[in-house]
């Protein structure tokens, strides 16, 4: 990591100790103070006395080395929150201000830079989670991640950002990172290169998936089109309307077209300008080992003869303080050992042969035991200044509900729940969605969500969900059952029996909706 970029963040997190004691003592507003701080990677929560820290790490990929400064963090500051995100991230919750700029700067010794976790600045880079270990992968992604999220570190001083910028690499196997629908989404073909599209997004306005802009992307060549891309949105984005100061608004203002025709002209300027072709990317290895065999499934076969991947999602990717000193115990003198946030709040350990497999397992059976139990909410309304409704109360409710009703593995999908319109858990692509709102009744407003159904990000298929209407929030755990029951009797999991009994399920719906 450059000294000069680290230097510099440095000085700013020494800066921003006075910003965040003057919003603390009540001398700087909450709006002031949050286009400081978002910049820096943090909030404050809804109680202004705590803060949320963003840990950004391209990829999502949890070092050994990182996972140490995590453990340390947690122990010493006493953390009693985290959680997963998204967009590949570790939130740390209910921080004192005191304490933000003192993580802050320890982050760096391990690569970790909350420069740009929040705020009008280019997010953190994703990749597909198993990228390097995944069968059937074109290629690994994550070198060119981690090269894309560097360079945007070194340049996000110098430009002024309409709003942020979302950047994702899928390796080819699925694409739960969402490149179909990102700022800038790479799409790793078996020929070698990327296809991209741009000018993607989620929200309550006008979600939009990508244009294709281009379908034989040379991987070295990456840098050129991620600058092109900040210089076509410095250019034609919204600085006025924040409401509408998204890449996907371009696509109305130049349309879809003009869009792809400028983007390109700045992509052959760059490329005329030079000196951003990557070179000798070192990709993360996979040691050979010992082989073994091992069923479970939580455990995947990864591409290496011998090795494993093991599958931990703690409910509602809420992580507990004790995990991260476990998982070290269980990995520090495992070679190549890492693990590997993904954008479902699901973490991934990888390079595991059997053994090391079978005892993580066992250390992460705590976690979800069913597609449904797998299911994404944001942080909620009791934690973020923008929340509208308690996403994360929800979904414990409704988890403990399926379980006490018996609901099979696979009656029931994975759902996502956010907590207001901002999509914060990708609502519009999920089988089954809610967004928080409320509902009035007797002209009374009443807490609820408002349903979507039938989105997915499966790669090549990927669509937005459609409105079903709105739903009590008290009305969810009765909805979800019955939904899952009639799906169990009917002996299919809820993806073939929403298919074919399409008209059953849309009048469960309506008796809540």
């Amino acid at each position: 990591m450059n000294k000069q970029w680290t230097d510099t963040f440095r000085t700013e997190i020494e800066n921003f100790k006075g910003t965040i004691s003057a919003f603390d003592k009540g001398e700087l507003d909450r709006k002031s103070y949050k286009g400081v701080s978002g910049g820096l990677g943090s909030y404050a929560q809804r109680d202004a006395s705590k803060h949320m820290l963003r840990l950004r790490m391209a990829g999502g990929r949890l070092t050994m080395e990182r996972l140490k400064f995590l453990v340390e963090t947690v122990e010493r500051e006493k953390v009693e929150r985290m959680k997963l995100t998204t967009c590949e991230t570790i939130q740390l919750h209910d921080l004192s201000a005191g304490q933000v700029p003192v993580i802050m700067d320890g982050a760096i010794s391990c690569g970790i830079l909350t420069k740009g976790g929040g705020g009008d600045n280019p997010r953190n880079v994703m990749a597909s989670p198993l990228s390097g270990v995944q069968p059937g992968e074109a290629f690994n992604v994550l070198p060119y991640a981690e090269a894309v999220a560097e360079y945007l570190l070194s340049i996000c001083r110098d430009i002024k950002m309409p709003r942020k910028l979302k950047i994702a690499f899928c390796n080819g196997v699925d694409d739960c990172v969402h490149s179909a629908f990102r700022d800038m989404g790479f799409l790793a073909r078996k020929d070698g290169t990327f296809a991209l599209r741009i000018a993607g997004g989620l929200g309550a306005a006008r979600p939009s998936m990508g244009v294709l802009v281009d379908e034989a992307v040379n991987p070295k060549e990456v840098l050129y089109y991620v600058r092109a891309m900040v210089d076509t949105f410095c250019a034609h984005g919204n600085y006025d309307n924040r409401a509408k100061a998204r890449t996907r608004f371009m696509q109305d203002t130049l349309g879809p077209d003009g869009l792809k025709e400028e983007f390109l002209k700045n992509v052959a300027a760059r490329k005329a300008e030079g000196g951003l072709e990557l070179k000798d990317l070192e990709a993360p290895s996979s040691p050979e080992r010992k082989n073994g065999e091992i069923s479970h499934p939580r455990a995947i076969p990864q591409k290496q003869p011998g090795l494993y991947a093991v599958k931990y999602h703690p409910v509602g990717g809420l992580l507990s303080v004790e995990k991260p000193r476990q998982l070290y115990e269980l990995l520090k003198n495992i070679p190549g050992a890492e693990i590997r946030v993904a954008p479902n709040e699901t973490l991934y350990v990888i390079n595991l042969d059997s053994d090391e497999a079978e005892r993580v397992i066992a250390a992460t059976e705590d976690g979800a035991a069913t597609e449904f139990e797998c299911s994404v909410a944001c942080i909620g309304a009791t934690t973020c200044q923008q929340g509208v409704r308690d996403s994360q109360g929800v979904l414990q409710t409704l988890v403990k509900v399926v379980r006490a009703a018996g609901i099979p593995d696979g009656a029931l999908p994975r759902i996502c729940i956010s907590g207001c319109p901002s999509s914060c858990a990708a609502h519009q692509a999920g089988a089954i969605g809610f967004q928080g709102g409320v509902k009035l009744v007797d002209k009374k407003p009443l807490p609820a969500f408002k349903m979507f159904l039938s989105g997915t990000d499966e790669l090549d298929r990927a669509r937005f969900g459609q409105e079903a209407g709105t739903v009590l929030e008290a009305d969810l755990p009765a909805l979800l059952v019955e939904l899952g029951k009639a799906a169990a009797d009917a002996g299919q999991s809820w993806e073939q029996w929403s298919k074919e009994h399409a008209a059953e399920r849309d009048a469960i719906i309506a008796k809540y909706a």
